[in-house]
């Protein structure tokens, strides 16, 4: 029984109320003063209190002040003559839950408590009715041939459904979710192995997704030539549902244009990241620039010319912007705050290219740190986390500046990460690569299932390390374990955010266009 405390110094002609209640099944304990209130807030557990703001005596604002200051989450409604606006701002600033305008009837009070008291059992209700539905709709959908775009729209429901949970603590939907995320990534690993080479050898780019390849020059390219300022934000590593966690903070300052694209194969840096800068796929940047990329170098390497690349794709659409294209790489929170103390020595040119490697070396550094694994345990603290280093990290700060600018600012992500939860058996010889979601060699052998397999990579456009170089790169959330030492790096890499390989976590990414409000174009 949900246990009421009711505050009015005229509570003797408000019986017929209190007896509604106690028929609709609350316990009802009145008093006639605030003094009375607070003491048996302090003595006694109640559920919901209901105080009326002119007492003789302590008044109810006051009341209500000492109430929240004693319990901050217990509930109050504050019942009152005065509809003054002045009066109900100072109620809200006092953090008043409701109110209610007298004279009131016995449903009112009924319907203002079940507000409040019923809240969570009624939208875990409504929720549980809702996700029924549209999982259904989805697992229905799934039987049928899906377009590019049905599964852009796919994510974006499952991400905002998984955010939907995280200000509870029900694991069972969360877990019924996830159950049907597999079921969507099995799906989709099917659709990519089907489509993707086909897609890539695409010459007319409007029959197939957005690609990394087309982020600069979709997007970049055309407001530079319209002669407005570009800033470029690369987040590495930042999922779709991260970026989701961060957005509110852009809205006090910018308007928010958001698409989508799918990033290249595989979703790893070296790969994608370089795809971006350069409007290229790996393949042609390697025939085209084999002096800036190749794979005999080692991965970290592979991303040294990222300027060097965007400079180049600009120059094929016409632009050479020399000392008007800077570019900065952020790979903690020191050289944010000093691109934030020095931002206005950046802000003179017509491109700036940002890359953050925050959230990539968070998801790396979680492998490594088993602490940092006890304190982001799942994808919901993954997006808690990201949301708090934004907030507090100079990144907010650097924003701001950029909103007193009459620059357009684009974020994205070069590939998100997946949890990998099983491994693999992979075979391959000394010179494979040592990634967990694809790898890149020679007698590559592992599960079909559970893996592409890439046999000519050029159909891809992946570039060949040699002429018997295949891939192959992961499905769903498995990653590849050599059967030497097997159990060991099973055990040691499972449970922790991984890239490279093929789920909507990974593939599907946000391009985010941010114009800021104080400036009329």
């Amino acid at each position: 029984m949900q246990k009421i405390l009711w505050a009015d110094d005229e509570i003797e002609i408000l019986q017929a109320h209190v007896l509604f209640l106690r028929e609709k099944g609350y316990e009802v304990v009145t008093v006639t003063n605030g003094d009375d209130a607070v003491y048996q807030v302090k003595n006694n557990q109640y559920d919901i209190v209901l105080v009326d703001e002119m007492m003789s005596g302590k008044d109810g604002l006051t009341t209500l002040n000492e109430i929240k200051d004693y319990s901050p989450q217990l509930p109050v409604i504050m019942i009152t003559k005065n509809e003054e606006e002045s009066l109900m701002e100072e109620a809200i600033g006092k953090r008043i839950d409701d109110y209610l305008t007298k004279p009131v009837n016995p449903s009112q009070i009924l319907m203002a408590c079940r507000k409040l008291l019923d809240k969570k059992d009624i939208i875990t209700e409504k929720r549980s009715q809702q996700y029924a539905r549209e999982l259904a709709q989805i697992s229905a959908s799934l039987m049928k041939p899906l377009s590019a775009q049905d599964w852009i729209d796919y994510t974006l429901k499952f991400f905002r459904m998984d955010m939907d949970l995280d200000s509870t603590t029900d694991t069972d939907y969360r877990q019924i979710l996830y159950d049907h995320r597999n079921e969507i990534n099995k799906e989709f690993g099917k659709f990519i192995e089907r489509n993707y080479a086909g897609w890539v050898a695409e010459t007319n780019a409007s029959k197939r997704p957005v690609f990394s390849v087309d982020i600069v020059n979709n997007y970049l390219i055309p407001e530079i030539k319209r002669g407005n300022q570009v800033i470029f934000f690369v987040i590495d590593c930042m999922r779709t549902d991260q970026f989701f966690s961060i957005e509110s903070f852009f809205y006090d300052d910018f308007r928010v244009q958001k698409d989508y694209y799918y990033s290249i194969l595989p979703t790893a840096t070296p790969f994608s990241r370089n795809a971006i800068f350069s409007g290229l796929f790996p393949h042609e940047i390697e025939k085209k620039y084999p002096e800036l990329w190749s794979l005999n170098e080692d991965d970290e390497s592979l991303n040294r010319y990222e300027r060097e690349l965007l400079e180049l794709q600009l120059q094929r659409s016409g632009l050479n912007l020399k000392n008007d294209l800077k570019y900065v790489k952020i790979m903690n929170n020191e050289d944010i705050k000093n691109l934030e103390k020095n931002m206005h020595n950046y802000l003179d040119s017509k491109l700036l290219a940002i890359v953050v490697n925050f959230v990539d070396i968070l998801a790396h550094r979680r492998s490594d740190l088993p602490i940092l694994k006890d304190i982001v345990p799942d994808e919901a603290a993954y997006r808690s986390l990201t949301r708090s280093w934004f907030q507090h990290s100079p990144m907010l700060g650097l924003f701001k500046q950029i909103a007193e600018t009459n620059a357009l600012t684009f974020l994205t992500s070069d590939h998100g990460s997946i949890r990998g939860l099983h491994g693999t058996k992979v075979i391959g010889d000394r010179e494979t690569s040592t990634n967990l979601r694809y790898k890149y060699g020679r007698s590559l052998k592992a599960d079909r299932k559970h893996a592409i397999y890439i046999k000519d990579p050029y159909e891809w456009k992946l570039p060949k390390r040699g002429i018997n170089t295949s891939y192959i790169i992961a499905k769903e959330d498995y990653y590849f374990v050599y059967p030497t030492n097997y159990n060991k790096y099973l055990s040691y890499y499972k449970d922790s955010f991984q890239h490279g390989g093929v789920s909507i976590e990974e593939i599907i990414l946000p391009i985010v266009k941010l114009e800021s409000k104080k400036i009329i174009r």
